[in-house]
């Protein structure tokens, strides 16, 4: 604990190495895409990333389009990668250990635990300080990387495209259709439109049920438990919605259902115990599960679309990943030299 409160400074400032996805935006211009580019390379393109540019873009974007797909390749291909990555760089680059370490925090466990590796079998009398620093940057970047991505890496990687795209890869961009076949074209599917109450009640309550249904055979959690626990978060995540149309300001959706939710779960608060009781009772694993099927729901009636990213795409993944962990770990060594604690 002494340590991690003595690095602190280099753990929380090299969150801002999350923004250094943006390295990737040239080549994926010169590779030929276009507003894919956005999505692709604003982030390393975790949950709430793709959430954000969905709320933002609309599902049948091209930027969503993007998002997607580096969600869906990253944890393949991102975990073999990152260890690989790891092991590289620790030998061609003078930073310190612990500036690796922290690093390795992209807010995904399984890329974190490989970019961890071999780390701790090089540096074995390091492995505790190693694997504390290493985790608790995880939990930063998945809890604070998404502020990072909203105001920094989203704004700086649209103004960075409208520079770069009228004189990178004009002449060889790749050919999309507009839309997701079976999805309108409106620019935010998620617009509270009176007309489109009823259907997003209803795919909100067919998501609770399905979730609850496959919490219990997952968490063996009862199954009435499991459907209140997700009709409270879905009740949460429709307010923010709600809220998100009625203010005037273009405040993220995904910001607003947050402070709802930790409002309505401070302690103190008359809805405290329920809210945290009955949404304890639902694995994330379980929701994630069915946001998947989801996602591939919708790849596999747009594959042919996906499948002219191709290798383009695996190439955009290794130089977002590597542009997120070189920025964290550069950035980690100078606060961590310049703090004297190394």
């Amino acid at each position: 604990i002494y340590m991690i409160f003595n690095v602190g400074p280099a753990l929380i400032l090299q969150l801002f190495g999350d923004a250094c996805t943006i390295i990737a935006l040239p080549v994926a211009l010169l590779l030929g895409f276009r507003r894919e580019a956005i999505g692709m390379t604003s982030s390393i393109c975790r949950d709430p990333n793709v959430a954000i540019i969905i709320d933002k873009y609309g599902l049948t974007s091209p930027e969503s389009r993007g998002v997607l797909f580096i969600y869906i390749l990253g944890p393949i291909i991102g975990t073999l990668y990152m260890s690989f990555l790891a092991s590289l760089c620790v030998s061609l680059l003078p930073l310190h250990p612990y500036a690796y370490a922290m690093a390795c925090g992209v807010g995904s466990a399984s890329m974190n635990a490989a970019g961890l590796v071999p780390l701790v079998n090089l540096y074995p009398a390091m492995a505790t300080q190693l694997e504390a620093f290493a985790g608790c940057s995880n939990v930063l970047s998945s809890a604070f990387g998404i502020y990072i991505f909203i105001f920094i890496s989203l704004p700086l990687t649209e103004k960075l495209y409208s520079w770069l795209s009228p004189v990178l890869g004009r002449d060889n961009s790749i050919e999309f259709g507009d839309f997701i076949h079976g999805v309108d074209g409106d620019h935010n599917p998620f617009g509270l439109k009176m007309d489109k109450l009823p259907k997003m009640v209803a795919a909100f309550l067919v998501f609770s049920v399905i979730v609850a249904i496959g919490n219990v055979f997952s968490v063996h959690a009862p199954f009435l438990d499991s459907l209140i626990g997700m009709l409270v978060i879905s009740a949460i995540a429709f307010l923010g919605l709600c809220i998100g149309e009625i203010i005037p300001k273009n405040i993220p959706s995904i910001i607003l259902i947050c402070l709802i939710g930790m409002f309505l779960a401070i302690p103190g608060v008359p809805t405290a115990d329920f809210v945290t009781h009955y949404a304890s009772q639902v694995d994330l694993t379980t929701i994630c599960a069915a946001f998947l099927a989801y996602v591939g729901i919708a790849l596999g009636k747009d594959w042919d679309e996906f499948k002219k990213i191709g290798w383009r795409g695996i190439l955009i993944t290794l130089v977002v990943i590597t542009g997120t962990y070189l920025g964290s770990a550069i950035i980690a060594n100078v606060i961590l030299v310049l703090s004297g604690s190394i």
